[in-house]
């Protein structure tokens, strides 16, 4: 069996996708064939893989999970 034709689904600019986003403000691309994962939100879509990778782009600044003071394990502020 060759792989050489292979194409991985999120890469795919045939297919519709949709923005997901999780409590720690984390995005991510996912295809709309495939179940939404528990704990995901979507946030935008369906739509095409660059309508989607230009949202993820305009609204996740930082792809640090302790930029967010709300969701920082080492912030002492209470």
């Amino acid at each position: 069996m060759s792989h050489d034709n292979y194409l991985n689904p999120f890469d795919d600019e045939q297919l519709q996708f949709s923005v997901l986003v999780n409590a720690r403000k984390e995005y991510s691309l996912w295809p709309v064939f495939a179940a939404q994962p528990a704990g995901w939100d979507c946030a935008f879509g369906p739509a095409s893989r660059k309508e989607c990778l230009d949202y993820i782009t305009l609204h996740w600044t930082s792809i640090n999970p302790f930029i967010n003071p709300f969701i920082n394990p080492f912030n002492n502020a209470a």
